[in-house]
């Protein structure tokens, strides 16, 4: 397959956010601890939900799935941003760095349609309780979750054999500490605008108009509540959910149109190590922190091991 590389480039050079050794040692460790906190954080989100029965229902079904799927996908990049950092390194293979950015597209776009499924929760929670459970079963949660996985896994597929026939110019350098899709299709010299489509529009556009549909039908069915209490609780649900999908696409939107907008290679960079970096970092604790179901289960834990 490396034949369709018309141009013949057999590497990238990533280039990182700097050159300063001292900058490149802080990184470094900065990612390093934030990988950390991700792992720790998600797989704790995991061992709690997984380990108590009260948490066997859709919602935190959907939320393991969803921090499992932020610690694949800062594995996907981290691990090489520290390597890179620490040997500096700035080379990467074609092939490698076809490999990162393929699996980089299918977990963001699996996240995403998690998002999306979590947001469809709950509009079938707050607009169907008394149908939640019958619509909501375990069946019916599982299909979904594995129908995002195998939709995610032919649009990354697609967007490989697309990112194949692209012919690269021969100063193939990338200003960033991992193969960021934008930035790569950048640096072709041949017709990129069906990739920039696939990228703009299906990883981002049809996930969100999903959300945004889902929440649409939620705030009108919950204005309709004459209670207050009622109100409030219904919006108390949404919280973690809201914020989680507002800094997921937030961050996302912002690195994809940093790469067009912003004139500074750099500060789109900057952009998009706040997509892969930051936002799988705070997950967890936006979940914990909000959910008083899932503070509570950390602290009886905290409390054995202790």
């Amino acid at each position: 397959m490396e034949s369709q590389n018309l141009t013949g480039v057999s590497e990238f050079l990533l280039l990182g956010l700097s050159d300063d050794p001292s900058l490149q040692r802080l990184l470094f460790e900065l990612f390093l601890s934030l990988y950390l906190v991700t792992l720790f954080g998600n797989l704790l989100i995991i061992l709690v939900i997984s380990s108590d029965p009260h948490f066997h229902i859709p919602m935190y079904f959907l939320l393991s799935s969803l921090s499992l799927a932020d610690i694949s996908i800062s594995t996907t990049t981290i691990p090489k941003m520290l390597v890179n950092l620490q040997t500096h390194s700035k080379s990467i293979t074609y092939r490698g760095c076809l490999t990162q950015l393929t699996f980089f597209s299918l977990l963001a776009f699996l996240g995403s349609l998690l998002l999306t499924v979590m947001a469809y929760d709950w509009l079938v929670a707050i607009c169907n309780p008394l149908h939640y459970l019958a619509i909501m079963n375990p069946c019916t949660c599982g299909m979904l979750i594995l129908a995002s996985f195998f939709i995610s896994f032919f649009t990354s597929l697609l967007h490989y054999l697309m990112m194949l026939q692209l012919s690269f110019c021969a100063n193939a350098k990338i200003l960033h500490l991992f193969c960021d899709p934008p930035q790569l299709v950048n640096l072709a010299c041949s017709d990129t605008s069906i990739s920039n489509l696939l990228i703009y529009f299906i990883f981002g556009g049809v996930p969100l108009l999903g959300i945004l549909y889902s929440y649409a039908r939620n705030i009108s069915s919950i204005l309709r509540v004459s209670s207050s209490d009622g109100k409030y609780k219904a919006f108390s649900i949404c919280g973690s959910h809201l914020s989680v999908v507002c800094l997921f696409f937030g961050t996302g939107l912002g690195m994809y149109f940093s790469s067009t907008v912003l004139s500074s290679p750099r500060k789109s960079a900057v952009a998009s190590v706040m997509y892969t970096v930051v936002t799988p970092t705070l997950n967890p604790f936006i979940y914990s922190l909000r959910n008083k179901d899932i503070r509570n289960a950390l602290w009886r834990i905290f409390c054995r091991i202790i």
